[in-house]
């Protein structure tokens, strides 16, 4: 069986929307594509290079044609290797009407979440994913992801499309390794652990206070 990793850079606000450019994806009056550029140094880079070892890209379709207009046609050695990694490793795109373009090569089409399924149930490399948030949260709510590597740039952007949406499947997540890049990029690779643990810090005895605001909650909804 496939683990599927979901490989993010994000903001501190959650933000992942068009992190390499304003024309990736302008949708909803967005401006700041390109958010992610200016920290992309030497630690980043190492980070990166470990999410893609022995692994397949993952991608909604979107994502899917921008990559697939870019790559292909960058020096093999750009972007310190990565362009040779992408345009040599399989690229599944997951677009439920079908109307893509899969000529980059290597290129499956998946039409639906179901089929990204029986996908994780075969042998073979990991499935990695890079942006395509509607494909996240879709994985992320049918309980199918394994990993979480998650880029934080340091900052703020306040509005756009976020990489967790309400409905995902909760659970637990066990950091397995972290480092701050000199660019202030903290990176995160988080494995599924469990169920999410809860404790209470409420009184054993709740005081009249605490009494009335549950009363209050109460009346409130």
């Amino acid at each position: 069986m496939r683990k599927i990793i979901v490989g993010a850079q994000v903001s501190i606000d959650g933000v992942m929307q068009s992190p390499g450019g304003p024309t990736e994806d302008p949708t909803r009056g967005f401006k700041f594509g390109g958010w992610a550029m200016p920290y992309g140094d030497q630690e980043s880079f190492e980070e990166l290079f470990r999410l893609f070892q022995n692994f397949d890209l993952l991608l909604g379709r979107k994502t899917y044609e921008i990559f697939a207009a870019y790559w292909p046609y960058q020096d093999e050695n750009a972007a310190g290797g990565v362009t040779r990694l992408f345009n040599g490793v399989k690229k599944y795109v997951v677009s439920r009407s079908g109307e893509v373009d899969t000529g980059w090569a290597g290129s499956v089409l998946l039409r639906d979440i179901a089929e990204v399924k029986r996908l994780k149930e075969e042998d073979g490399p990991n499935l990695v994913t890079q942006g395509s948030t509607e494909l996240v949260h879709g994985l992320l709510a049918n309980d199918l992801v394994d990993a979480l590597s998650v880029f934080t740039m340091p900052v703020v952007l306040g509005g756009g499309k976020k990489l967790f949406a309400d409905g995902s499947a909760p659970h637990s997540f066990k950091l397995t390794r972290s480092r701050v890049s000199p660019d202030g990029v903290v990176v995160g690779h988080y494995e599924r652990e469990g169920e999410v643990r809860i404790d209470d810090t409420a009184l054993g005895s709740p005081s009249d206070r605490e009494i009335a605001r549950r009363e209050r909650m109460k009346r409130e909804g």
